[in-house]
């Protein structure tokens, strides 16, 4: 597996991530440690989540996904093997949420417990925290990397200019982000290219994608509009049978049919071959799904492909 190198965080990951915010929610747990081994035994290392996830969920208040990956670390003893991606800052409830130092501090403390682990490698900002100066922010991170319970961080959701703002205010007792993760795929693209993309190749970012199918779109399970009554998700796919979302598709499976390949494992592969993205993240329900995603990793896209999918 060649790994990639995470920024300067001096960490590294597969070129492929597994979205954690399925487990404990569409995965139950024995589906969840299945897949996690089947990522793990295939060489692929990374495993993002939240302490939000899945508190959107009814009876649920956030904390299931680490609490599952915390359990399987507990019963299968692969941590050694796993980096590891949390974040914080959405609202878990009674008032829990936001980046001021102290919260972030308490906050982690309570993500290590659920992860049952005493580190995270990479703890991400999970969107910009408009009531906390950032200076606030990076050295309420700066005291956990100093006392060793997290290896590097980064921002989520920030824009161009706050990207900046945030690597810019680094040092002198602030940590300094070196990861952005943005939403960003092949039919959503303004979420990423131009400023933020700016920032993260001028400071050396690492770039780790979400949405990265598009909740599935780009799957080409959804075609037309009977199709959105395949899965719950369906609905929030009306607008993206519109537009580009019809031009997409039929590059997505000129390429697939080039390669043999699906239109799933097209779609990451060519996040993958974007210079500037390190590694996207995509959630698998089952095993079977997961072993469908993981060839992308392999792929090797011609410019005669990366052309056809430029629409």
């Amino acid at each position: 597996m060649q790994m990639r190198a995470l920024g300067k965080s001096g960490l590294k990951t597969a070129p492929l991530v597994l979205g954690g915010n399925v487990f404990g929610w569409t995965a139950d747990k024995a589906t969840s440690f299945d897949i996690l081994d089947a990522l793990i035994d295939a060489g692929f290392n990374a495993v993002d989540t939240a302490n939000v996830y899945s508190r959107w969920v009814p009876d649920h208040s956030g904390g299931e996904s680490e609490t599952v990956i915390g359990e399987w670390f507990a019963a299968h003893g692969k941590r050694d093997k796993t980096l590891l991606i949390t974040k914080v800052g959405m609202d878990m409830g009674e008032g829990r949420k936001g980046l001021k130092a102290d919260y972030i501090v308490k906050a982690c403390e309570a993500s290590l417990k659920r992860l049952q682990t005493d580190h995270i490698d990479l703890y991400l900002s999970h969107s910009p925290d408009e009531d906390t100066p950032i200076d606030e922010t990076l050295e309420g991170h700066q005291r956990l990397i100093d006392a060793g319970k997290v290896r590097a961080i980064g921002g989520s959701n920030y824009d161009g200019p706050g990207l900046k703002a945030a690597v810019d205010a680094a040092g002198d007792g602030k940590a300094r982000y070196e990861v952005l993760q943005p939403h960003y795929n092949l039919l959503v693209r303004d979420q990423y290219e131009g400023a933020r993309e700016d920032v993260c190749v001028a400071e050396g970012l690492g770039v780790i994608s979400y949405f990265s199918l598009a909740s599935g779109f780009l799957t080409g399970k959804y075609r037309t509009e009977d199709d959105l009554k395949k899965s719950p998700r369906g609905g929030q796919m009306k607008s993206l049978l519109e537009g580009r979302g019809p031009k997409v598709l039929a590059a997505l499976d000129k390429v697939a049919a080039r390669h043999g390949a699906t239109q799933a494992q097209v779609a990451l592969a060519w996040l993958m071959a974007r210079p500037s993205i390190t590694a996207p993240i995509a959630s698998a329900t089952s095993v079977a799904q997961l072993q469908e995603i993981l060839p992308a990793a392999s792929m090797n896209l011609s410019t005669e492909d990366m052309a056809d999918l430029d629409i």
